[in-house]
């Protein structure tokens, strides 16, 4: 069993990239390979070594631990150049991606920058009609020590390494930055995120169709994706702002373009703000009956109780986007759209502040 382990580390030592199951099973003839290898993980998480072996998506890798990656870089087999790390930038980031659309973007020399990646195992192109579509392989994973291929992991990695080489993102793939929605632009000063364009995805204009199309990243409400992703082929987010726990969720979401200690601080507070709103809720006995799925959210992050004979409280916006009339008969009307605060964090307090007011008046 021991010689069966030593085989296994010997051939992880010298392969220089992942090898799966079946490709160690035939070194040591049928043996339990993953619990050899598990062995293999524990006895070198152990050790003070600076090497360690990982599992990849079902393959296991020996390699240099990242505190100890920068000190021998220099002897490393050498790094991709920084044109051809930028092509491979736009494609892990945009992908699948035509190699049409990545020369729009990138230049002739995009072409050159392709077949450099394929013959490094890192892009893969496949026919479609007269061009081909490009995409990363599990190769990238490995060369960039990510968990795993998952397309959200890789853009963080992307978004990193356009930060250690002190470029926006917006530079370092051709793209002009983040837009945001006008009722989310307070939600980029949570974020403590500076550079942004406030645009209108929905219903654009055709210059500003023709500039949203420009951008890396656009911020919008959840459910209008499949809308915009018609015309736009960047990254949306789609966020949304009813309670404070969604609020907090957004800023989660976009913290990776913003800061650090601006978003910590922003959660605190939102924090700190949601336990007042609940504890001024500790004296309502009457319960509610939610007329919309958004006002169900609100009154369960403020832990009323619930009863469909309750006092009926629904947004004030008339009907639903199907037409539907929502509010009529209603108790308590919540504030929406152009009579709901812009700011944010004003927004749900001013909702909290009208269910509150208004079930204080049938107090018991």
């Amino acid at each position: 069993m021991s010689a069966d382990k030593e085989i296994i580390e010997a051939a992880l030592f010298v392969s220089g990239e992942p090898l799966d199951v079946d490709q160690l099973r035939n070194l040591v003839k049928g043996k339990n390979v993953r619990s050899l290898v598990q062995e293999l993980i524990n006895e070198y998480n152990g050790r003070s070594s600076p090497l360690e072996i990982k599992e990849i998506e079902g393959r296991y890798v020996m390699q240099v631990k990242p505190e100890y990656a920068d000190r021998v870089r220099s002897i490393a087999p050498k790094e991709l150049r920084s044109p051809v790390l930028r092509t491979l930038a736009m494609i892990a980031y945009h992908q699948p991606l035509t190699v049409a659309d990545l020369v729009d973007r990138r230049g002739a020399a995009a072409y050159d920058h392709v077949r450099e990646l394929e013959e490094s195992g890192l892009v893969s192109a496949a026919p479609q009609g007269r061009t081909r579509l490009l995409q990363t392989t599990p190769r990238f994973a490995e060369y960039f020590n990510l968990e795993s291929s998952d397309p959200e992991a890789i853009r963080r990695k992307i978004i990193e390494l356009a930060r250690e080489q002190k470029m926006g993102l917006d530079k370092w793939l051709g793209k002009q930055g983040i837009g945001v929605t006008p009722m989310y632009e307070s939600l980029m000063g949570l974020c403590g995120i500076s550079e942004y364009e406030v645009v209108n995805p929905y219903t654009p204009t055709e210059e500003e169709h023709d500039r949203i199309q420009e951008l890396g990243v656009l911020v919008l409400s959840k459910g209008y994706e499949k809308k915009v992703s018609e015309y736009f082929n960047g990254r949306i987010i789609e966020i949304s702002s009813t309670t404070f726990e969604e609020l907090v969720n957004s800023i989660n979401i976009l913290a990776e373009y913003g800061s650090k200690m601006k978003v910590k601080e922003s959660i605190e507070k939102i924090a700190e703000l949601k336990e007042d709103y609940i504890e001024k809720t500790f004296s309502i006995t009457v319960k509610v009956a939610p007329q919309t799925d958004m006002v169900s959210r609100m009154v369960n992050e403020l832990r009323l109780g619930i009863a469909s004979d309750g006092v009926k409280i629904a947004p004030d916006y008339g009907t639903s986007g199907e037409g539907k009339e929502i509010g009529g008969g209603a108790d308590i009307l919540i504030p929406t759209h152009k009579n709901a605060e812009v700011d944010v964090v004003k927004r749900i307090c001013q909702r909290y502040d009208a269910v509150i007011e208004g079930l204080k008046k049938f107090k018991k």
